[in-house]
């Protein structure tokens, strides 16, 4: 039986509004299966209640229509933070899952809220001697590598000694290495504008890790034993709001930091920029690409920049929806105006999105000690897919979910992590499900819906594991998708029901699959 246009389709029962004053918000099915979510009449192209046939209205592959062949890998960023500190619960947790995702290029950033974990140096140097101390940083830095053994790592020392600043008065730190501080950064000029200091801080600082110890600034021997390898290096983070820097500024530090990284690590590459907001700043990406700007020899192997989709303070998870994803749009528009630039500039650089998450307003104050509502971390898991997926489709090389770790005080609603179970949160399961679903050099083939603009998104792949299928609801609400051939796939989803758990299992039945709120899915025959 084939349903009309304009029908909604549930498994029997009677479609109830149960808010009158919104009627576009929540509809309900009740019926002898119990509640069911649906969406629509205009939907109907996409929602149907199908009679087993496999051949469906509303979707359609061609797997034979290579659209374009992916060189994109799906990974993520590890913060450091108190928490992460070897023999704490959710370090333990968090390193065991990271190890056992595997994932190509994690990006590991020891950043400002903690100097005395992130900055090996945190007083200048005198004649006397001086303040090198890896003791706390070095634990740390062991039990990430150990977890990304056998996979190459970005790594972003992104915070600068403070001393290193011009500032009217020298800036404290706090004694204990767990208690954050939001001020340590302060000044905008470089003490020594020739950068040299700085490019010979980060000489020593690689040079502990990759060639067993350095020689400090009184001819000091300090010996670590560390043969790290550092396949990429990233130089700073968010430089237009760390320390305000201009473009000039940070081609100038770019290159000296790179010089003295090169002069230990000769094989490293480099990647630049980290804009948190690159919508604001084509003309900095435009002045960083142009290698007219930059000494002779200096390389430009990758860009990368941030997006986080945010909703205003009094919306809801009702809202949420309605927001990040039009968010995420705005900020694709920003990836295809940088793309044009790159591809002028500097066509062999390629580019990592290595911040890619949603926050809530109520991060960082103290109403982020009540965690957010369940379903929030399957949208924001929904949130990573879709940019995924868009971005796959854009070719960019590398996109990184946000954040292995966060807690209260610390955008908690960034977290991969849940803080208060040590398990793994629906964000985390949405990156393994992509990433052992999808590789580079698979075929993303042409996929057809019957109505454009659909809240569930659909991308057909053909991999070397066969042929698979991305669904994505970015509502909350339950959605029945046809499928071609639905006796012989198999699926799996991450969902409010899977929870914390990995991506469950689910059956087609009838000629489709019904896919829960916000769930994120792939389908294999």
């Amino acid at each position: 039986m084939e349903i009309p246009a304009g029908t909604l389709c549930g498994k029997g029962g009677e479609l109830v509004n149960t808010n009158p004053a919104s009627p576009s918000k929540r509809w309900e099915l009740r019926g002898n299966a119990g509640l069911i979510i649906a969406g629509f009449a205009w939907l109907s192209g996409l929602v149907a209640c199908g009679n087993g046939n496999n051949a469906q209205p509303g979707l359609q592959i061609q797997w034979d229509k290579t659209m374009v062949v992916t060189n994109t890998t799906p990974t993520l960023q590890v913060v450091v933070n108190p928490p992460l500190r070897p023999g704490q619960p959710l370090s333990i947790a968090s390193y065991q899952a990271l190890n056992e995702l595997g994932a190509d290029y994690v990006r590991y950033v020891p950043w400002l809220p903690y100097p005395k974990l992130v900055v090996a140096e945190l007083q200048p140097p005198t004649s006397q001697g001086t303040s090198w101390d890896f003791s706390l940083i070095d634990p740390m830095m062991a039990d990430f590598m150990n977890a990304t053994a056998g996979h190459p790592i970005v790594m972003n020392f992104s915070t600068i000694p403070q001393w290193m600043f011009v500032t009217d008065a020298p800036v404290s730190y706090p004694a204990d290495p767990d208690q954050e501080t939001w001020d340590y950064e302060q000044g905008t000029e470089l003490r020594d504008p020739t950068c040299q200091e700085l490019a010979d801080y980060y000489n020593r600082l690689v040079s502990w890790y990759v060639d067993g110890g350095f020689t400090d600034e009184n001819g000091v021997q300090h010996q670590s034993g560390y043969h790290y390898q550092f396949p990429v290096w990233e130089v700073l983070n968010e430089v237009e709001f760390e320390h305000s820097t201009t473009p000039q500024d940070y081609v100038k530090r770019y290159d000296a930091i790179v010089a003295g990284i090169r002069s230990a690590s000769p094989d490293t590459k480099f990647m630049g920029m980290a804009l948190a907001a690159p919508g604001n700043d084509l003309d900095f990406i435009q002045y960083f690409l142009d290698p007219s700007n930059h000494q002779p020899g200096i390389p430009l192997d990758y860009i990368s920049y941030h997006f986080y989709a945010s909703p205003p303070a009094g919306q809801t998870i009702d809202d949420w929806p309605s927001t990040f994803f039009p968010q995420a749009d705005g900020f694709l528009d920003t990836v295809r105006s940088i793309e044009a630039i790159r591809k002028q500039l500097a066509p062999q650089t390629k580019t990592d999105i290595d911040e890619l998450g949603s926050i809530l307003p109520t991060d960082n104050t103290p109403a982020d000690s009540v965690p957010p509502p369940a379903a929030y971390w399957n949208l924001s898991g929904a949130l990573y897919a879709y940019l995924y997926l868009q971005l796959a489709r854009l070719q960019i090389d590398i996109i990184g979910e946000s954040q292995l770790v966060g807690f209260p005080s610390q955008f908690p609603s960034v977290s991969m992590m849940d803080w208060t179970t040590n398990q793994p949160n629906a964000r985390f399961w949405v990156l393994k499900l992509i990433k052992d679903s999808f590789h580079p050099g698979d075929k993303m083939v042409e996929t057809d819906l019957a109505v454009p603009n659909a809240d569930v998104e659909t991308q057909a792949f053909v991999t070397t594991a066969g042929h698979k299928l991305l669904l994505i609801n970015k509502t909350g609400l339950a959605m029945d998708v046809p499928l071609p051939d639905a006796d012989t796939a198999s699926a799996l989803t991450v969902d409010l029901q899977s929870g914390e758990g990995p991506a469950r299992s689910v059956s087609p039945s009838g000629g489709q699959i019904t896919l829960q709120p916000f769930a994120v899915t792939v389908v294999s025959w």
